[in-house]
């Protein structure tokens, strides 16, 4: 049709979105809907017809929770050479051990003191504190006596 130009009028419809959100009980349905350059949302249950009043905070289902911030983490070392107690208090994230010379003892946690030969190296830890809050339940005495060299570290959140 050479020559010819025209326009098609499609009728005036609202254009609707859907999207699975989820809130503190579980999952809805959000419709969008947009007319006359005005959005509409609408919320219902999964079945599409009723509605749904969302309860908590709204978020998408698949949405990664927000990370934790990253704490402020204290550390302590301390070398003891003969007679002495290192005490590390609970709620530590690590505590590590190092004997150089000597037999010094642990306790854990107000047990039985356990001695440790020179040589030994041992570290006790959490994965993660933060909002998580793991910690080390117990507290750790190191006793050293006469000849004794042992170097002790440790981590808590600040």
């Amino acid at each position: 049709m050479s020559g010819t130009s025209g326009s098609v009028a499609a009728p005036a419809t609202p254009d609707d979105e859907f999207e699975i959100l989820c809130d503190d009980v579980g999952s809805f349905l959000r419709r969008y809907s947009t007319e006359d350059g005005a959005t509409v949302a609408t919320d219902m249950e999964l079945d599409g017809a009723t509605a749904y009043t969302p309860t908590g905070t709204v978020v998408r289902c698949d949405a990664e929770p927000d990370p934790a911030p990253n704490p402020a983490i204290d550390s302590t070392v301390q070398r003891q050479t003969g007679a002495g107690t290192v005490t590390i208090a609970a709620g530590a994230r690590s505590v590590t051990v190092v004997v150089y010379a000597g037999a010094p003892t642990v306790a854990i946690g107000g047990g039985t003191a356990v001695p440790l030969a020179a040589g030994t190296s041992l570290t006790w830890g959490v994965n993660q504190g933060g909002d998580s809050g793991e910690t080390l339940q117990d507290e750790f005495v190191f006793v050293g006596a006469a000849g004794a060299d042992f170097l002790v570290t440790s981590t808590r959140e600040a």
